[in-house]
């Protein structure tokens, strides 16, 4: 009898708990809900105790390998770096980092790399928070920016770089063209991004909805795009010179989502040092972080990496000069 009690007992703590997390979901309603929510976890100092200077997974190699939790999240900016191929573009190349966060791959860029390096992002407490973390004498400055609406003259950066920013932009079209718009021509765009499998080719099935709508609630997501399908919006800016080059990191990245859990578990002090509300409030994160790394592990989401060249004004005006044409024919 007494342990049909305390089963009764944890059976009402797991559905107390289950409703309060769909209760309390992050839903997106605008740009505000997506900034309030950053300046929420800036504010309180959690997600930067826990993941550092960088929100954003870690690269752990191919095929994946123990890692410092930390180290490969620096290890994917520099990834990222050559994969884009820039590495092997001159010091004082200006890059606008969009999506920025509290500043971690703007400060690599700026001083590993020695480019002049511009962050922005929609959330006021993050770009205070960059800025506080900033040595004077770096060449990375920060400032509040709508990536569906960026505040920069067409042309104004030679590289473009965006980390996991896309699954917060309502229109993945508008986002794609303001990525594109403000490269100068034969400027470099180099993105990374949480997707979904392309459900033109796999619709979702039973389980898979349910969990799509968790990923999209409770972190301010309106949408994921597959990778074939913002390749394709990339494309058809007429912005770009050549194709779109995609690439696959899912393996690379999948350990980041058991591992960010991992640091709650190894690092205990934290639960102390923000109380009992800070406790709650990472433990809440728990099942999010469980069901990306099922949708990430069951390939219902993937994550994907993008290169584009800017294409030059004469290929531009080619462009707009055909779709005149077929409006019309």
């Amino acid at each position: 009898m007494r342990l049909f009690y305390i089963l009764g007992f944890f059976l009402i703590l797991l559905t107390l708990g289950i409703g309060f997390y769909l209760i309390s979901a992050r839903r997106y309603q605008s740009s505000d809900s997506v900034a309030n929510s950053y300046d929420e976890w800036t504010e309180d100092g959690i997600l930067e105790y826990y993941w550092g200077e960088h929100i954003h997974l870690g690269h752990y190699g191919s095929p994946p390998q123990n890692k410092d939790f930390i180290t490969a999240k620096e290890d994917f900016v520099h990834e990222m770096v050559r994969w884009g191929g820039l590495d092997k573009l001159p010091p004082n190349t200006t890059v606008l980092d969009v999506g920025c966060g509290i500043g971690g791959s703007s400060r690599i860029l700026a001083k590993d790399y020695g480019f002049d390096v511009t962050g922005v992002t929609i959330s006021p407490q993050q770009v205070k928070r960059a800025q506080e973390l900033t040595p004077e004498g770096l060449s990375a400055k920060f400032q509040v920016d709508d990536a569906m609406a960026l505040s920069f003259p067409d042309g104004s950066f030679d590289v473009v770089w965006s980390i996991e920013a896309g699954p917060h932009m309502p229109d993945k079209a508008i986002f794609a063209k303001e990525l594109l718009r403000v490269l100068k021509p034969g400027g470099v765009l180099v993105v990374a991004d949480w997707n979904q499998r392309d459900d033109r080719q796999i619709p979702l099935n039973f389980w898979e909805k349910p969990v799509m709508r968790q990923l999209l609630d409770q972190w301010s997501h309106p949408a994921f795009s597959s990778i074939e399908g913002f390749s394709e919006l990339l494309a058809e800016t007429g912005l770009v010179e050549g194709e779109v080059i995609t690439a696959d990191w899912t393996q690379e990245t999948l350990p980041s989502w058991i591992d960010s859990i991992w640091q709650g578990i190894v690092r205990p002090l934290g639960w102390m040092r923000f109380g009992l509300s800070g406790f709650l409030k990472s433990v809440r994160e728990v099942p999010t972080l469980l069901l990306m790394r099922l949708a990430f592990g069951a390939g219902l989401c993937r994550f994907g990496m993008f290169r584009a060249v800017r294409a030059n004004g004469d290929r531009e005006k080619q462009t707009a000069n055909s779709e005149q044409l077929s409006v019309k024919v």
